[in-house]
């Protein structure tokens, strides 16, 4: 075992710790006029010079693992590295941060609009019910119809930056940049094994690849559970310090800080990235625009035949990362990134503040946040397998943190509406609005809009039109028939493009699905209220299913 590196903390800069993890070198004692420095790589002049202008007197080096480097910077420099995770992001713009759920303003327009409707539904109820259904219905359909329109859309183009093999033969290994792979995990000590394989298979040379295992500050069966499976050298376990919000965002700020890397990936534990998917995005971004920042590989499941749940999780990926971003993508308009697999300009992404750690779905508002400064999101054609949620309670949970993110996202960008359109322009504002806000308010449509509709069906002796105007009857049968008739075609769309055709049938099944968001977004809403920025995990390695050894289907076939 390697004895601990033993630095003289007084030598030690705190405004200094960004750049010595990420040029790899730590002053660690001075003797006479010459300063001791450890360093991970070896010295050149000119580095060399860099270094003694920085500690102010010759240095004398010794080399160490980048770990050692890391490990020493997060063990002294805790509280700082704790309070620019949590709180960068809130002192570049607290307007731009979820810290706060609602802002001043929001509060006082929130009980401003409270006070009247409370008042018509005393004075005038029946109206007053009639027209918030109506704009309810107005929302759902406008909602649904904008992702049909969109989806649509895309289906017509292919915008994949497509990378070929010969391409990636191309590639010099000496030419290649250093790459950073942040893997956030917490209690995850039962995948850890798959992790280290997984990641292991990625096709880099092991010198440019800079893999942070993130582990938070309590989780020790996690760490100790890495240490068995004893990773290759160029995997490096960071301790998040202990603080709050205890979330993803806020580990990987941590992650962002100490990354060497030119760009910069995020996985999940259980996450299986094709390969070659470094050198597909690298040749990628090298073809795109310089306003293209970001690049999202596509994620489907090789868990998907498990259950009813796991196929319907497929469906919506599918459809999600086949149509929709091209949608997006085609028409300019905002992008919501996926929580994992994608791929950054390192410096775009400190420019960007890197992710708000207050923000449930960081990566949905960091993809609106690109989009107000100009840069844009490219797709590569490479695939994550992960694995699918194939528990109800769990599916329930993971979705009310999702739809919570999204409610979160859109009242912080609501807190400046005018400026957001003058940053991104109306057509766009508008795609927001009912991508980010529309979302979540459509699945609190569904639960009540559903049970009207079924109590229409099943008591047609009742005169509801004796209570509801026939317009706002009719709106809620065509929310229900038509609104769900157009997810049910889109989710059948999905599987075309990765020729997993058996399971179009189960797109069928879209409506129950969309219950369970609905319930899942009543969770959001409740948590929203209560514990805006508790973090509801998802547990992994539950599933029977395992993934073959060389990830190239998106879908097992």
């Amino acid at each position: 075992m390697t004895a601990p590196l033993q630095v003289d903390s007084s030598l030690l800069d705190p405004e200094l710790r960004t750049t010595y993890a990420t040029e790899g070198w730590l002053p660690v004692r001075r003797e006479g006029g010459v300063v001791d420095v450890a360093v991970s790589t070896p010295v050149s002049p000119r580095r060399r010079a860099r270094i003694e202008a920085a500690v102010g007197a010759p240095i004398r080096e010794t080399e160490v693992s980048q770990s050692v480097i890391v490990g020493v910077l997060t063990d002294r420099f805790s509280a700082e590295f704790a309070d620019q995770a949590a709180d960068g992001l809130y002192r570049i713009d607290p307007v731009l941060s979820a810290r706060a759920v609602l802002s001043r303003s929001q509060k006082v327009v929130g009980v401003i609009l409270l006070v009247v409707v409370l008042a018509c539904a005393v004075v005038w109820p029946l109206p007053t019910l009639i027209t918030l259904i109506a704009i309810a219905s107005a929302v759902f359909l406008a909602s649904t119809l904008f992702k049909f329109v969109v989806a649509l859309r895309g289906s017509r183009y292919d915008l994949v930056a497509h990378v070929s093999k010969d391409d990636i033969a191309q590639l010099k290994d000496e030419e290649l940049p250093i790459y950073t792979v942040l893997v956030p995990v917490f209690r995850e000590a039962r995948i850890v094994g798959r992790l280290v394989e997984n990641l292991g298979r990625l096709d880099y040379p092991a010198d440019k690849l800079e893999i942070l295992i993130l582990v938070e500050e309590e989780d020790d069966e996690t760490r100790d559970a890495i240490a068995v499976s004893d990773p290759p050298a160029n995997f490096t376990v960071v301790t998040i310090p202990k603080g709050a919000p205890q979330t993803k965002p806020r580990a990987c700020n941590v992650g962002l800080e100490v990354a060497r890397g030119d760009y910069l990936v995020i996985y999940d534990a259980e996450d299986a990235p094709e390969p070659d998917q470094l050198k597909k995005t690298l040749i990628a971004f090298s073809r795109a625009d310089p306003s293209v920042v970001v690049m999202q590989a596509a994620l489907n499941y090789f868990n998907a035949r498990e259950n009813i749940l796991t196929r319907m999780f497929s469906l919506e990926y599918s459809y999600w990362f086949d149509y929709m971003l091209t949608g997006l993508d085609v028409r300019d308009l905002p992008i919501p990134l996926g929580g994992t697999s994608n791929h950054f300009r390192t410096g775009a992404l400190r420019e960007l503040g890197g992710w708000d750690p207050y923000n449930v779905t960081e990566d949905a508002d960091l993809g609106i946040r690109a989009s107000a400064l100009g840069y844009r999101v490219g797709v590569v054609d490479s695939t994550t397998m992960e694995e699918a949620t194939s528990h109800m309670g769990i599916f329930i949970g993971q979705r009310s943190r999702w739809i919570k993110g999204y409610m979160q996202t859109a009242l912080v960008h609501a807190r400046r509406p005018f400026a957001l359109i003058r940053e991104i322009g109306v057509r766009r504002f508008a795609a927001f609005a009912l991508l980010i806000a529309g979302t979540p308010l459509t699945f609190l449509g569904v639960i009540p809009f559903t049970a009207l509709t079924i109590f229409s069906f099943v008591f047609p002796w009742i005169d509801a039109s004796a209570a509801f105007p026939p317009v706002v009857l009719w709106l809620c049968l065509l929310n229900f028939l038509i609104g769900n008739a157009l997810m049910v075609y889109l989710n059948m769309m999905g599987p075309y493009k990765r020729g997993a055709f058996w399971l179009v049938g189960w797109a069928i099944l879209n409506p129950i699905y969309w219950l369970l968001h609905s319930a899942a977004s009543y969770k959001a809403l409740w948590q929203l209220i209560t514990k805006p920025h508790y973090w509801q995990k998802t547990e992994h390695g539950l599933s029977n299913f395992v993934l073959e050894e060389e990830p190239a289907q998106s879908v097992p076939q």
